[in-house]
């Protein structure tokens, strides 16, 4: 394994539910272990998020924007589309349930 001399190359240094991918992340970036293995917890986090917290995180988001609804449910279906592990579609009004109960 082909490191900087500066970073740990110890295997404890590695520990985690991905050390293989925490040991990618420190030889093909400028991270240290304990920043890849952060990345990696928020990436998992990121595509852990159940669809309706998806979706009502990204409305408030798309909100503060200024995007009216017509066009926010057309963004965030199209999100959902795109994510790991794609929800069975939803039309406007399953949507708007999701937000506004």
């Amino acid at each position: 394994m082909h490191t900087a001399p500066d970073r740990p190359t110890h295997p404890d240094a590695f520990a985690g539910p991905h050390p293989d991918l925490v040991r990618h992340l420190v030889r093909s970036t400028a991270l240290d272990p304990g920043e890849a293995a952060r990345v990696v917890d928020e990436v998992l986090a990121y595509f852990a998020e159940p669809t309706e917290d998806f979706v009502r995180r990204r409305h408030a988001e798309l909100r503060t924007r200024g995007l009216r609804n017509d066009r926010i449910f057309t963004v965030i279906r199209d999100e959902l589309d795109a994510r790991r592990v794609v929800p069975p579609p939803l039309s406007a009004r399953q949507l708007r349930r999701l937000v506004y109960g």
